[in-house]
């Protein structure tokens, strides 16, 4: 195992911890940005260090096609091709079985895909995820998993739950550099609790350096996504990481860490950058509106990013869906606003201080009170008050 966990502060189920990997030590709660083929569209690794992120999350399936794992490994891994001293996460390919379903046949060896370059098949296998994985050389690789949207029902669901848990001793069976890269299971079982209970029970048994909460952030609703992950981290060990996959939004970032979850990952802060979209404590400002034609204040006045300095929403405005310019300045600053905010909830769990920082951050997002019904529940589950931020909305209810 070339992984360390160590909590240094806890607020009843959130916690703030050390990970400690082969290129880098980590503070969680920790926000990755997702580098597909190796690179954040846009932004360089060394401003990415200036913003203080920790580590990126890299596709194995984009990465196996172009520029493929064998020329990677020729190259001296992923770290030094793409020239990051700092932590990378690779999955395992598998969330394409549903992003590019249409291209995917799923059976008990693994997952063909039609592929999107030649239209030539490619089999992802257990063995075959892991070998591609261990080439690219990432500190935290992830176990191919058999992936359904939490949307749908039926016996699904539950082939998917006990496939996962078969393939997961094939990847253990095909890793080959277990001092240097630690492989993480990927609970499944859709919105079920008793499938996601018998898949966290399996997973623990294989006693794996950490654990990821996966098939949500596809559709389903807030309460009950919430309620899957407060029942896995409950049930994940304490001394092990617990990675809520595919979760992007502030609002479930801060709702998750209160539940007891560590690390997540997501498309979103870039892509909405790519959009004119900017991440403020307000929520969102829409760099694409008129009314930001003449606007000369910064994004986010509170905000001391590099771009929040130096530029105007005026300036964004002008570039924004149109140079490249504006999604660079963009995708900088949400990143920024990501990762300040992982490491606010780090501190604000340090020093005891978890609820005040929620309140603050649900006033400024919800300065009506109208905090969502959803957000409270998973609140009192957590064990934090917040109720000052809920008043309004509650005498609303009644």
């Amino acid at each position: 195992m070339a992984l360390r966990f160590e909590i240094l502060g806890r607020f009843n189920r959130a916690r703030a911890a050390q990970l400690t990997l082969p290129h880098f030590i980590s503070q969680t709660p920790l926000f990755m940005p997702v580098g597909t083929k190796g690179t954040i569209k846009g932004l360089t690794t060394s401003q990415l260090e200036e913003i203080g992120c920790q580590i990126i999350l890299g596709n194995t399936y984009h990465l196996e096609l172009q520029p493929t794992s064998e020329l990677i490994d020729e190259l001296g891994g992923l770290h030094k091709f793409m020239n990051w001293p700092r932590g990378l996460l690779t999955d395992s390919g598998g969330f394409q079985m549903v992003s590019l379903l249409h291209l995917a046949d799923i059976t008990e060896n693994g997952v063909t895909f039609q592929s999107p370059v030649d239209g030539k098949p490619m089999l992802l296998t257990p063995e075959e995820s892991i070998q591609i994985q261990n080439r690219i050389g990432a500190d935290i690789i992830m176990a191919l998993d058999d992936v359904v949207r939490t949307t749908i029902t039926g016996p699904r669901i539950e082939e998917a739950m006990y496939r996962t848990l078969r393939w997961i001793d094939r990847c253990i069976a095909a890793h080959k550099r277990p001092n240097e890269q630690n492989l993480f299971g990927i609970v499944q079982g859709g919105l079920d609790p008793v499938l996601r209970d018998i898949c966290v029970k399996g997973l623990v048994e294989r006693n794996l350096p950490g654990y990821a909460i996966g098939g949500l952030a596809g559709g389903e609703d807030k309460d009950s996504f919430w309620r899957v992950v407060a029942q896995c981290t409950a049930a994940l060990p304490e001394d092990k990481p617990r990675y809520v996959m595919g979760v992007g939004y502030p609002l479930d970032i801060v709702v998750c860490s209160a539940l007891g979850a560590d690390m997540y990952d997501c498309v979103y802060p870039t892509r909405t950058a790519r959009f004119g979209t900017a991440l403020v404590p307000e929520g969102i400002l829409k760099l694409t509106h008129r009314a930001m034609a003449d606007d000369t204040r910064p994004i986010d006045p509170t905000c001391v990013c590099m771009v929040c300095k130096k530029y105007t929403r005026a300036y964004i405005h002008c570039l924004v869906t149109k140079d490249a310019m504006g999604s660079q300045l963009l995708s900088y600053h949400n990143l920024y606003y990501m990762l300040k905010l992982s490491r606010d909830l780090h501190s604000s769990i340090i020093k005891g201080r978890l609820p005040e920082f929620v309140c603050g951050f649900l006033q400024k997002m919800f300065p009506k009170g109208d905090v969502p019904e959803w957000v409270c529940n998973a609140m009192e589950v957590a064990g934090i008050d917040i109720s000052s931020c809920c008043a309004p909305f509650s005498s609303l209810q009644d």
